[in-house]
């Protein structure tokens, strides 16, 4: 097992541990730190990192745990690490949300928005599944089709203001602040739920209790996608509906009707925090190293000796 999850294994297992290592994680300093400081940090764990505990070695685990695949064992480009995840993301996400006044701002945002999230997705997925040149093609395909779909349905509010000329208060109400809410979950979860469709199609590993691969399970790979898919929905969902209720209550302020123009950056600032703060509860809603019953698993586990529960990675 990479030294990676077995981290995560004994590390990982209660919320408030995941969110204390998530929030060491996200660091953003160490996005950049090159191939080289990488390997080294890896070559320290390996040599003296259980056996050690002091801040070398523990700066040497967040290093490792950040940029490192814990399947492939390969360095992650530093755009998709978890640490460059909140600098990147974060005015996209502004953007997308923003009540353009037209449709092609609109669709311009989402798109860019869209892709970075699935690459982010495809990167930090799970891959133990079996691949090949068809399968290779099939998910680059679902990948293009994802980011054109989730496009146009995030831009859906601004075209159905546009489109079908909806001016009044009750519906440009529902089109600019409680459509995005809803729909903002769910393309984040379909995203992640069809960029890494392979882990459900194909399998993924599964361990025991002493992180030795035992087989490759399509139940377990289900479940992964639906426990990021869940996280995702909850990060993405939440980040529309704090700033909507906190503007409703604004707008009531006498000192906001005095002063419309502090709408707009309170809406940035707000979804901004809100996004960022949100990024490690998400994080941390799933071990990163979870656990299934072997009775959910296929047959061929069940004959397994003293192995009531079995471990896969998640992802991210």
């Amino acid at each position: 097992m990479d030294p990676n999850l077995q981290y995560w294994q004994s590390n990982g297992q209660s919320f408030l541990s995941r969110l204390r290592l998530w929030f060491q994680i996200l660091d953003p300093s160490s996005v950049l730190s090159s191939q080289a400081e990488i390997e080294q940090a890896r070559t320290l764990l390996q040599n003296q990192g259980h056996a050690q505990r002091n801040e070398k070695v523990a700066n040497a685990w967040l290093l490792s745990l950040s940029s490192v695949h814990p399947d492939t064992g390969s360095v992650i480009s530093p755009v998709f690490r978890s640490q460059a995840f909140l600098p990147i993301s974060a005015p996209l996400v502004v953007a997308s949300l923003l009540p353009h006044k037209g449709i092609k701002p609109a669709l311009f945002w989402q798109f860019l928005l869209q892709t970075y999230c699935a690459g982010f997705n495809h990167a930090n997925r799970n891959a133990t599944a079996t691949k090949d040149n068809k399968t290779s093609m099939k998910q680059s395909v679902l990948i293009v089709g994802t980011v054109a779909y989730s496009s146009i349905a995030g831009g859906l509010p601004q075209i159905i203001l546009n489109r079908f000329r909806l001016i009044g208060a009750v519906a440009e109400t529902f089109s600019r602040s409680l459509l995005p809410i809803p729909l903002t979950a769910c393309l984040a979860a379909f995203s992640v739920m069809v960029v890494r469709s392979e882990e459900a199609d194909n399998g993924i590993r599964v361990f025991d209790s002493n992180g030795n691969a035992v087989g490759v399970s399509k139940a377990a790979g289900s479940k992964a996608i639906k426990e990021t898919a869940l996280s995702r929905a909850a990060l993405f969902g939440t980040t529309a509906a704090v700033p909507t209720l906190l503007l409703a209550l604004l707008k009531r302020a006498e000192f906001v009707k005095r002063n419309p123009m502090i709408i707009a950056p309170v809406r940035h600032i707000s979804t901004t925090i809100i996004f960022g703060l949100m990024i490690p509860v998400s994080f941390s809603l799933f071990p990163h190293f979870g656990k299934i019953k072997k009775e959910k698993l296929e047959e061929e586990f069940q004959s397994l000796d003293s192995n009531i529960e079995l471990f896969y990675h998640r992802g991210l």
